[in-house]
Order: C-alpha cells, then sequence, then structure tokens
C-alpha cells in the first residue's frame, strides 16, 4: 500500500524522504501515542490528583510552547533543519529514560519531578513539531499536501493505534505481577522508537531555507497584525478551541480510570476507537481539503467538536463511549490535519518556521490555562451524575460552541479557486453517504 501512494510521487526530487517519512513517523507515533495515552495513568499509579493532573499536562504544554521562541536560533546554531532534528529527537528519546523509571522508586516530590522530566519532553516534542512542519511542508507542491499528508497521518495512525492495544494489553498482563515493571516497560519502549524514529530521520534529504528580506519579525509585530491579517486571525481561532477543548481532555482519562473504574484494557478500547476513526478519516479529509480547501475543513469540524463532551453525559456503557470517541477522532482528525495544512498555505516558505513557532505558542498557552483552570475546576465544581468532571464537560462544551460561532466566520480560505459546498454536504460527503466531489484521486 504504501508504495501504491508513493508511485504518485516518484517524479518529486524528495521522493527518497516522502519514503522515508512515513517510515519514521511510524516510530514517532508508537512513542508519542504511548506517552499521550499512557502518561496521564502513569502519574494517577504515581498518587497524582486531579490538580496535580492539570499541571503534568499545563506546565509542560506552557515551558514547551516557550521554547518556539528559541527555534529558529537553535535551527541556525546547529547550521540546518535536519541537523536540528536528528540531534533533538535522539536528546527526547534520552529524557523518555526517567519516565520508565519512575514508578520502580518511591521518593519525595515523584510528582514533582514526573512533571520535570514530562517537561524536557515537551520543550524539545515542540521545537521538533515546528522545525519538522517548516522542513516537510518543502518537499510537496502545496495541491499534493493533503493527500500526501492525509495518507501519511493513516499510517502513523495504524502504528499508533497498535501501540496503544499493545501498551493496554501489557499493563493488563504486568496488573497481576507488578504494575510498576509494567509502566518501565512501555515507557522503555517509547524511547527505544524515538531512537529508531532519530536514525530514520538521520536519512532524510535536507532542504536550504529560502529566506527574502521581510521574513523576520517580533512577536510584538504579529500579534499588532491581528485586524489586518488572515492568519493571526486563524490562530486565535485554533487557540481558542485549544482552551475550551484543554479544560475537559485530560480528566476524559480521570473520569474513566478514577470515576468509573475502568480497567487499563477497557480504557484502551475505548481510546481506541478515535485512533480507528483518525486513520480512516484523515486521507479522506485530506483529499476533500485539497478541492475545497482546508479553512471549510476546519469550519465544518470545529461544529462538530462541541457535541463531543455532551455526548459523554449520557451514558458510561464502554461500547457506549468507544461510538464517541470514533465519532471524535472523526472530527479531529479533520481539524488537526487541516490546521497545519492551513499554515504551509498561508505562510511562505522563509517565514513558515516562525510562523508555526508563533502558532504553537499561543497554542501552548491556551492548553496551559485550559488544562491549569481545568484541574481547579475538577475538584470544585458541583456534582453532576456523581461526578465533577461531567459538569467540566459541559462548560468545555459550551465554550467550543462559543469559539466556533465568534471566531470562525473572521478568517478565510487562501487557495484559490476552491469548491464550494455547504458543511452540511461536506459531511455526507466526507462519511461517504452522498459525495459531492467527484475523482478526488
Amino acid at each position: 500500500m504504501p508504495c501504491d501512494m508513493l508511485d504518485r510521487f516518484k517524479q518529486n526530487p524528495f521522493y527518497k524522504s516522502l519514503t522515508l517519512s512515513w517510515k519514521e513517523g511510524i516510530a514517532a507515533s508508537v512513542m508519542q501515542v504511548s506517552v499521550d495515552e499512557y502518561l496521564i495513568p502513569l502519574g494517577l499509579f504515581l498518587g497524582a490528583t486531579p490538580m496535580d493532573i492539570g499541571f503534568l499536562v499545563a506546565v509542560p504544554h506552557l515551558l514547551g510552547s516557550l521554547s518556539q521562541f528559541l527555534a529558529v536560533k537553535a535551527v541556525e546554531r546547529t547550521g540546518s533543519r535536519l541537523r536540528f532534528l536528528v540531534r533533538a529527537s535522539f536528546f527526547q528519546a534520552l529524557f523518555l529514560t526517567p519516565l520508565a523509571l519512575f514508578p520502580l522508586f518511591t521518593f519525595p516530590s515523584r510528582i514533582l519531578a514526573l512533571i520535570f522530566a514530562v517537561t524536557l519532553f515537551r520543550i524539545l516534542a515542540n521545537l521538533i513539531a515546528t522545525v519538522w512542519g517548516s522542513l516537510s511542508s518543502d518537499y510537496l507542491a502545496p495541491e499534493e499536501r493533503g493527500k500526501y499528508f492525509g495518507w501519511r497521518s493513516r499510517i502513523t495512525g495504524l502504528a499508533g493505534m497498535v501501540a496503544m492495544i499493545l501498551g493496554g494489553i501489557l499493563l493488563n498482563a504486568f496488573k497481576a505481577i507488578s504494575m510498576a515493571i509494567g509502566f518501565c516497560v512501555l515507557f522503555g519502549i517509547t524511547a527505544v522508537a524515538r531512537f529508531i524514529s532519530s536514525k530514520l530521520m538521520a536519512q532524510m534529504q535536507d532542504v536550504p531555507e529560502q529566506k527574502k528580506p521581510g521574513d523576520k519579525f517580533t512577536f510584538l509585530m504579529f500579534l499588532r497584525s491581528f485586524r489586518k491579517s488572515n492568519f493571526v486571525k486563524f490562530v486565535f481561532y485554533v487557540a481558542s478551541i485549544t482552551f475550551a477543548t484543554m479544560l475537559a481532555a485530560p480528566y476524559f482519562s480521570v473520569y474513566m480510570l478514577r470515576d468509573l473504574r475502568f480497567s487499563y484494557l477497557t480504557y484502551m478500547c475505548i481510546h481506541m476507537g478515535a485512533l480507528i476513526a483518525s486513520l480512516v478519516s484523515f486521507p479522506i479529509w485530506g483529499k476533500h481539503a485539497d478541492r475545497i480547501g482546508n479553512a471549510k475543513v476546519l469550519k465544518t469540524t470545529s461544529l462538530l467538536i462541541p457535541l463531543i463532551p455532551i455526548l459523554w453525559l449520557f451514558s458510561s456503557n464502554p461500547v457506549y463511549l468507544f461510538m464517541i470517541e470514533i465519532f471524535a477522532g472523526f472530527a479531529w482528525g479533520g481539524f488537526n490535519l487541516c490546521s497545519l495544512n492551513f499554515i504551509y498555505d498561508a505562510v511562505s516558505p522563509g517565514k513558515r518556521m516562525r510562523c508555526l513557532g508563533y502558532f504553537s505558542f499561543i497554542n501552548g498557552v491556551a492548553t496551559f490555562m485550559g488544562a491549569g483552570l481545568g484541574g481547579y475546576l475538577a475538584e470544585r465544581l458541583p456534582f453532576l451524575s456523581g461526578s465533577r468532571i461531567l459538569a467540566l464537560f459541559v462548560i468545555s462544551a459550551a465554550l467550543r460552541f462559543l469559539s466556533h460561532f465568534l471566531l470562525s466566520r473572521h478568517f478565510h480560505e487562501v487557495r484559490p479557486a476552491t469548491q464550494k459546498i455547504s458543511n452540511v454536504e461536506l459531511f455526507f460527503s466526507v462519511v461517504g453517504l452522498r459525495p459531492i466531489l467527484r475523482n478526488l484521486d
């Protein structure tokens, strides 16, 4: 299957890198999904409270986002984007080692030490994401990005799903032996996966940055252009949805593991629904975005995203929650894919790394504020159906709707001559009930 897709890019001068990219993405996805899905369970195992979980999510993202101001200088210091990526991913693998060792030792301030280690990991993760986005976007023409990145996301999503399944099975198997050893093995595997990713990345092709006068601008200059800049309006639209989402996102896991007392296997199965839907929907969203534009996909999916926490209120049945996660993966798959592709389209190559950095910083601040406030409210809101966290879900849903209706109309598509369809038509076309767009291949 990879060969079939890559045959379309054989004339691309960066064909070798495109081939290596999906292989590197598999290893990176194993690492990323394992950390994202099992970090909060690790925190709970170590004795973290909901407020601790809020800090575990919020602080690393805030400091990781602050590091974005160093992205351009870090690349200049190492000499190239590729050289920076190889070194940063290698050190990121090293910083994963403490996560594997924490469960084996009991010592004061263990949660603080966990937050510190995760912060180092997130700082490098944010820098890598910014620089990798800048480099990989230069490998492809604008009309190829949606198709290629949608396909690549499906491959890496499949790898992430396998990692999630094996992680849940592993923790469940070690439940009768030692959960500490189980977490140690799981996070040890994530470090190995990142080392492999770094080695594959080292074989990719470098692309010199195309710099022009005016490509350098300060963060303050970036903010001052809010009234006239379509891109800056887009950034704050995404950040508002990020804030509203992170108010509740870390606490779905707490709700399942603490309040509903699900096993790690059940927890894994429910989360798997989102990954399955994502890997199926990524290439479909990508193909549609290439025809109708990324902005249309963003505005349609941000209308669906507020429904997710509301749907969690009606039942705690694992099968029902699995179906909700399928819907969540479908909606977030389109939103996340097209957010990055919109940046690639809206920003010239010379400004791309700087704009990706500012985008990541603002989103990191939104993540910090949302997760931090969510951790505070999760222990203070009135109970709803026996859980304070369900009340938090309602607030998150309301703010997501507010973000969509107040900000989505203020930015527009940057691609010329995109096909015009309604939100309803796009939804039914993507799910295949009423295909509107023909010849997407």
